[in-house]
């Protein structure tokens, strides 16, 4: 901590300029074909300097985050890719400055590679459209490589499969690239399966691939020998990325440059064989036979923009009602807000770049609980308002933190007890812990044995309202369900209340403490799919018969036992002790028998409330679209939508008093009346000063400190992981947006050679481009005005009754708008998905109008995936002569097995077995279930002496399968590659699978838009071993080969067939 405070001493202290003497983060390098100049990226802009080092210039200043520069060949311009309009598209700019122009225009992330060796076009990677007759499967990171000429206008494409970074003979004739296998995270160091990059040439005349580097880990980014006999490349043959050396002809590889620990990234060279990359944040100029040589480099330039912003606060989370229900305090990007019920007067509590999480009020309104994750550990903190004439916070103006429980532990979710004598916290993930404010001693309740989180802040439990006792969600040791648990107070009481072996969680106390409410599936329409998920509904247990018994009292019974009642307590004149108000008392005989349902009908839920009474059920629902908020009257089982929201995630609680419903749904607050339904909306109306720089830093040591605590694999597969933090946090100060930050991230996460890691910026602009889909394949190589069809999609905007479009139609103009060559498609279609448009279309000497609504690129992916598998499963039926089925998972879940079942016990029920085909599987949850249903064995039938009416197990295949599997299974897709394999469930045919047999676990970095993750927990095989980077091969290896896969040649389905045609 020292070496941080000094750290962040200086980034605070020292002026700008005295650091950006000496910059780091110096990324994407490019020499120019002289080998005089480099142009890289520094915080989000492009600079040039001397390849001698120096004072480097911009070359662009703009908000948007520029990078990847690409020199022409006669070294006078650059492309670059930029996000000025919310995706990133190929721009290019003079070398001496000047107005960028925007040369590609697609709503999908385009990136350039090289200028043709003529400089007339430039060679930029892709998601566009395939040709039709490429039997890839059709995804977005699976790109393509295009052409677009150096002034804009239509683009054509090079090849229909993926090829990144690529560099041209001096002929023209052939290029290097490197190839794409699948989907991974492109700075994950170490690894070596099949997804790992590839060196290959592609020779242009022929149209042929030969892949040269034939390591089992990592190679990319090759260029050129001055005499084109070998290329320099990156690779990590040698242990982290260095430049090595090939021969055209492949074999044994020369390793050129010796750095240690960090990776060689960016590599480009000049005419003369100048090479030019970077490491650890520094650039580095290389000739050969000589070592390489760091370039010195100064920038002097002043910050594009102020490092401080203010942002408008008009939403939160986290909602905590105050006990007099005249403020609301919640969470918004970290900090502590709190707002008046009404007049929305917002007021900041927290003025910190740490993060604080689960706030609530104490029960006498005067003070604010919350932890707080400072000095890389999660505290405790207290705030009160220091004015005694200043009676909220939302109007308060001195507000005083003091620290509750700050040690060497991690103190998270704390909560008072309603009685305010104690808190209850969560300490080191795992332990439930009680902490005395009077005594300032904790105690533990509850340990591992009986909590799990996959991450921090993600526990749950509540206070009894006599704050003796406490309700949690109970991890039963060794089950994946949970349960609902009870714990008194001092620890020495624990119960496994529901005890079901169905999904119970989230119990709340109700009726003072009589009954507690909790949810379950235990009921819910279950997803096909064991795994799959299921509805959920409300249910409550009474701690005592008396509390059940009138539960149970119909409503003319329940009246009439409320008048004897009241009339009882007239006539009482007696001074009889009474037990205290909200005081639980538990009769455990028979507690399991006292529950019941209380919904009358499942659906996705999402809170819960039960009126002070009992009387009443308030619900949060989603049984089509969002979630709204319903109520029944538990005596007439009368069920009404109360407040209509449609939202996409809300939760609710109480006032004190249980008069007033508090709703947060979709980041807004409002106050509803239980028994009108009216609402008034909390208004929010707030500010707060963010200092860019403290955040970043706060938001590193987040990342690499919750990666410390919660990783699955304590040896860090082999790193020392502590070794990393100084190496990396030294960034800090030379990075300015997020994108940089999240890629940062990335490379220090990808250190821990692990799946289902990194970090990702996904900021959504609402004013940016959004390319829509005529749902057609077209000739790239069309040069007349319009766009001459190949294909139209079954299904798309021109698939329609009547229309009777044809391949060989050209679509001459959008909206009256004439498509020419000089225009780029995508900005005839920018923001027309879902609208009305005019397309005239050219049939010979014809003219025909239609009006179309052009569909979303995510529809068009949906059009093109159906396509996909019909044409596999019309193959598989053409080489089996009918015989055999095909099916295709895309993914794990309750919809894809749904799918799968249908198809299969459906369609190809009569078939004599089936073609389960797994590739490119993104993974889910649903192996067990696949493997139950394919691995069936008859063992009785039904029928008479006429035919046969059934079987069993008749919801299982007891027929043969084989399946088809490839580099891009992901997660459990890995996970079924494995079980196939392991359980002998026929034959796996295809390409290595990856080992990222593992469970995710992203979070959000605040609010900024950064998402990042780490495992949290692996999958281990039947012998204890880790399927985490476990590759599983198949019983027959078959690869589909580029140069037949675009022809329309699947090799893997043809084996699976074969193979499948011998059982």
């Amino acid at each position: 901590m020292i070496r941080l405070f000094a750290l962040a001493l200086c980034l605070y202290a020292c002026p700008f300029n005295s650091l950006a003497q000496s910059p780091s983060w110096l990324r994407y390098p490019s020499i120019s074909p002289d080998g005089k100049t480099i142009v890289f990226t520094y915080k989000g802009d492009l600079y040039k300097v001397a390849a001698t080092g120096g004072t480097a210039t911009p070359l662009t200043m703009h908000e948007a985050h520029d990078f990847m520069p690409v020199w022409s060949n006669d070294g006078k311009t650059i492309a670059f890719a930029s996000d000025r309009y919310g995706n990133f598209d190929v721009y290019t700019i003079s070398i001496n400055g000047g107005e960028a122009k925007r040369i590609t225009y697609h709503s999908s992330g385009e990136y350039p590679y090289a200028f043709s060796n003529d400089d007339k076009s430039i060679v930029f990677g892709g998601t566009r459209m395939d040709l039709p007759s490429n039997r890839q499967f059709p995804t977005g990171y699976m790109s393509e490589l295009y052409n677009v000429s150096v002034n804009g206008g239509r683009v054509t494409q090079i090849i229909s499969t993926p090829a990144e970074d690529i560099r041209y003979s001096k002929n023209g004739n052939q290029f290097l690239y490197t190839n794409k296998p699948a989907g991974e995270n492109q700075w994950r160091k170490h690894h070596t399966s099949s997804v790992t990059r590839d060196v290959c040439v592609y020779d242009a005349k022929t149209g042929t691939h030969k892949q040269i580097t034939s390591f089992n880990g990592e190679d990319r980014n090759p260029v050129f020998t001055t005499d084109e006999s070998g290329f320099y490349y990156l690779s990590e043959e040698s242990g982290s990325f260095n430049v090595h050396k090939m021969n055209m002809s492949g074999g044994k590889s020369e390793k050129v440059t010796n750095f240690k620990k960090h990776p060689v990234r960016f590599l480009s060279s000049s005419k003369d064989g100048l090479l030019c990359f970077s490491y650890d944040g520094d650039l580095y100029t290389m000739k050969t036979g000589s070592s390489a040589q760091k370039v010195n480099i100064s920038i002097l330039a002043d910050a594009r923009s102020n490092n401080e912003r203010i942002y408008r606060v008009s939403s939160g989370s986290g909602m905590s009602v105050s006990p007099n229900g005249k403020e609301v305090a919640f969470i918004y990007r970290g900090e502590v807000f709190v707002t008046s019920v009404e007049g929305g007067i917002t007021k900041r509590i927290t003025n910190t770049p740490e993060q604080e999480t689960s706030v609530n009020f104490s029960p006498d309104g005067k003070k604010l609980l919350y932890a707080s994750e400072r000095n890389n550990k999660w505290s405790v903190y207290e705030s009160t308002i220091e004015r005694k004439d200043e009676p909220y916070f939302y109007a308060s103006t001195l507000i005083k933190e003091t620290a509750v429980l700050d040690n060497k532990n991690h103190n998270t979710q704390p909560l008072y007890s309603p009685d305010g004598k104690e808190i209850a916290y969560i300490e080191n993930l795992n332990q439930l812990r009680i902490y005395n404010i009077a005594t300032k001693q904790s105690r533990t309740i509850l340990t591992g044995d009986l909590l799990f989180a996959f991450v921090e802040n993600d526990q749950y439990f509540q206070w009894s309202p006599d704050s003796k006792w406490l309700l949690f969600d109970y991890a039963v040791p060794g089950s994946a369900v949970g349960e609902v648990g009870l714990v008194s107070a001092d620890g020495k009481n624990i119960k496994n209340l529901t005890e079901s072996g169905f999904s119970d969680y989230n119990a709340k106390w109700i009726m003072g403490g009589k009954a507690m409410l909790w949810m379950s599936n235990r009921d819910g329409l279950r997803a096909a799919a064991m795994s799959g998920g299921a509805q959920a509904d409300a249910y409550a247990m009474f701690f005592t018969q008396e509390a059940f018994d009138k539960f149970k009292l119909s409503k003319e019974e329940a009246a009439l036992q409320k008048e004897i009642e009241e009339n009882k307590t007239k006539a009482d004149t007696s001074k009889k002790k009474t037990p205290a108000k909200d005081s639980v008392v538990i009769d455990w005989d028979g507690l399991n028998m006292r529950k019941a349902k209380l919904t009358i009908h499942s659906s996705t839920l999402g809170d819960v409330l039960v009126s002070k009474d009992g009387e009443t059920l308030y619900y949060l629902a989603r049984f089509e679209r969002g979630m709204n908020l319903w109520t029944t009257n538990l005596r007439t089982r009368e069920t009404k939508m109360l407040v209509p929201l449609n939202a996409g995630f809300a939760n609710m609680q109480w006032d004190k008093e249980q008069k007033s419903i508090f709703l947060n749904s979709d980041g807004g607050f409002t106050k509803i009346d239980p028994n009108s339904g009216k609402q008034d909306r909390i208004g929010i109306n707030g500010e707060m000063m963010v200092d860019g720089l403290k955040e970043r830093i706060y938001m590193f040591e987040h990342v690499w400190r919750r990666t410390k605590t919660t990783f699955y694999n304590k040896s860090f597969h082999g790193i020392d992981w502590d070794s990393f933090k100084p190496d990396y946090e030294k960034y800090l100060p030379h990075i300015s947006n997020n994108h940089e930050l999240a890629e940062m991230l990335s490379e220090l996460l990808g250190e821990l050679n692990v799946s289902h890691s990194g970090a990702r910026f996904g900021g959504f602009n609402p004013n940016g481009d959004a390319t829509a889909s005529l749902g057609i394949f077209y000739d790239y190589n069309f040069k007349g005005n319009g766009v001459k069809i190949l294909e139209v999609i079954k299904d798309g905007p021109l698939d329609k009754a009547g229309m009777n479009v044809k391949a060989g139609m050209i679509i001459e103009s959008i909206d009256g708008e004439l498509i020419t060559p000089d225009k780029d498609l995508s900005q005839y279609l920018n923001r027309k998905a879902g609208k009305n448009t005019l397309l005239v279309i050219v049939d010979g000497t014809a003219k025909l109008e239609l009006t179309i609504k052009p569909v979303s690129l995510g529809e068009e992916n949906g059009l093109l995936y159906r396509r996909w598998v019909k044409r596999n499963a019309d193959e598989v039926e053409k080489m089996s002569n009918g015989e055999l089925g095909y099916v295709h998972i895309p993914g794990m879940s309750d919809g894809a097995f749904r799918s799968t079942y249908e198809e299969i016990m459906g369609k190809y029920f009569h078939k004599k077995g089936i073609v389960v085909d797994t590739r490119n599987n993104g993974g889910g949850d649903l192996v067990a279930d696949l493997a139950m249903f394919l691995s069936g064995k008859k063992f009785m039938d039904y029928g008479n002496d006429v035919r046969n009416n059934g079987f069993e197990p008749n919801f299982r295949w007891t027929k043969p399968s084989v399946s088809l599997a490839n580099e891009g299974n992901y997660s459990d897709g890995h996970c079924y590659a494995y079980m196939v394999r392991q359980q002998g469930i026929g034959k796996l045919i295809g390409m290595p699978v990856p080992g990222t047999c593992s469970f995710a676990a992203w979070s959000g970095l605040m609010d900024t838009g950064i998402t990042w993750g780490a495992p949290t927990v692996g999958c281990k095989d039947v012998n204890g071993k880790y399927l985490e980077n476990a590759q599983t091969e198949p019983d027959m290896l078959q690869r589909n080969d580029y140069d037949k896969v675009i022809t329309g040649k699947d090799q893997q389905l043809e084996l699976a067939v074969k193979e499948l045609l011998k059982q």
